[in-house]
């Protein structure tokens, strides 16, 4: 018998624990909660929980400025998040040089699922949560989704419920503990932990809170913006779910030890030099009483809001968010080499990661953004619609992103499963990796980038 602790929670290390998330991943019905009873209570969540968002003038914001000199948005606390000026310098691509509003916050926030077992099998605590920035209002969201500002009272509102499973927690009971990195277009070296705890059976689940399996939750990865950016990227993070047997780093194109090698020599020789600047005279963009937009109305705007909520730590609020013009694309091509399924990843540069570069998706990006843009990525874009009628789609999902942020930030995630007569040969900063040796790196902190991790976690859904 594998060694258990005092609480009945089984170490990471234990082999069981993937025996016990396979079982998980399996169950769809039977768990604890039924489907009726599910689309009863998501139903009634979203019924319940009112969120009205007004585009609002700059000037009507409550708590927000823009500071005197650099022009940035800022909050009078000091904290939350503010909107500066980036300048960036690449060494490669279509264009070298730019500059773009950027979100700054240094905070680490805390994204968590408490996971216990019941009847025998792993559920997972998810909460209906509407954000301001979200297309449909409710989406699934981890049991704790929460910057340091909002956990530690800077917001003077409501306590965030389950947050002590994951403050302090004892490291017996944890499943995954990871900080990974957000949209490095968007966020200027931004992180979150990203954890998975197992919980005793004296947590219950609150009125905005439900136990699925994991099966469960994998349906409902399948439903255009029912499960949020931040419950997918914990997700992703769980060790060794959905490798379809092969539990080691081998039976790949590249060896482990290749492909960190891969990785760490375009981190080490990429040429991205990035220096934050002011808002006020932002090189190509230009600031009303309402926005800031791209002088050719491309990429994203910065726009003002105000929020009435009654579900949230406090029931209304101002506050900026980035509008991205375009549905975005980001795609994931398969292919079984050697009968072993492999992911064409591809590392990205963009200028908020910490490392340079992260490794991305096959494809990613807004076609109509690269249409003024050109270059690879566009060529990639116009391609696509003929890679799915070539391959086989495994999934196929508009999501959205996150909406704490984002204003109806979406894209459509896909997953082609390409035939043996596709090229194997790389292009130049792409690699084939397995799904264990994915799995493995997303154990690390900053290798896949947050739509990767997206795409991960579908992935396991559709590949055996």
């Amino acid at each position: 018998m594998p060694p258990t602790t005092g609480l009945g929670v089984l170490r990471h290390e234990d082999p069981r624990l993937l025996e016990r998330l396979e079982e998980s991943a399996g169950v769809t019905e039977g768990g604890a909660t039924s489907a009726e009873q599910f689309e009863k209570w998501f139903s009634a969540r979203c019924a319940a929980q009112v969120h009205e968002v007004t585009p609002i003038p700059f000037a009507e914001m409550r708590s927000w400025s823009f500071a005197e000199g650099t022009g940035n948005l800022v909050h009078d606390s000091g904290r939350f998040f503010s909107v500066a000026g980036l300048n960036v310098e690449v060494g490669e691509g279509p264009v070298r040089t730019w500059s773009q509003p950027i979100i700054l916050q240094r905070e680490i926030g805390v994204l968590g699922i408490a996971v216990r077992e019941i009847n025998g099998v792993l559920h997972f605590l998810m909460q209906a949560k509407a954000e301001p920035g979200n297309p449909n209002g409710v989406q699934l969201s981890p049991t704790v989704q929460a910057t340091k500002s909002n956990y530690t009272g800077v917001h003077q509102g409501r306590k965030v419920p389950y947050l002590e499973h994951f403050v302090g927690v004892e490291p017996r009971q944890v499943l995954a503990d990871v900080l990974q990195s957000e949209h490095g277009s968007w966020f200027y070296r931004k992180r979150n932990r990203n954890m998975l705890v197992e919980v005793g059976q004296e947590v219950e689940a609150g009125e905005d809170f439900c136990w699925l399996t994991l099966g469960q939750l994998h349906e409902q990865l399948a439903i255009d913006h029912r499960v949020n950016m931040d419950a997918r990227t914990v997700l992703s993070c769980l060790p060794g779910i959905g490798t379809g047997g092969l539990t080691d780093r081998g039976n790949g194109l590249h060896t482990a030890s290749e492909l960190l090698n891969w990785i760490t020599n375009s981190q080490a020789t990429y040429d991205l030099d990035t220096t934050l600047v002011g808002l006020t005279d932002l090189p190509g963009w230009r600031r009303s009483e309402w926005t800031i937009s791209h002088e050719r109305d491309l990429f994203f705007s910065v726009n003002a809001v105000e929020v009435v909520a009654n579900s949230r730590e406090v029931t209304g609020w101002t506050q900026p968010l980035i509008q991205p013009h375009g549905v975005g694309v980001t795609a994931l091509l398969v292919k079984r080499i050697g009968g072993v399924p492999h992911a064409l990843l591809h590392a990205r540069v963009e200028p908020g990661y910490l490392d340079t570069i992260e490794l991305a998706p096959t494809i990613q990006g807004t076609p109509e953004n690269h249409e003024y843009v050109r270059g690879a990525v566009h060529e990639q874009l116009r391609d696509f619609p003929g890679l799915c009628e070539r391959g086989r789609v495994l999934f196929d999902t508009e999501l959205s992103e996150e909406g704490g942020r984002f204003y109806h930030s979406r894209s459509r995630y896909v997953i082609v499963e390409v035939g043996p007569d596709h090229p194997e040969e790389e292009p130049p900063g792409f690699r084939w990796m397995t799904l264990p040796q994915i799995t493995w790196l997303l154990q690390h902190r900053h290798y896949l980038n947050v739509q990767a991790r997206t795409l991960i976690a579908a992935l396991r859904t559709c590949v055996a």
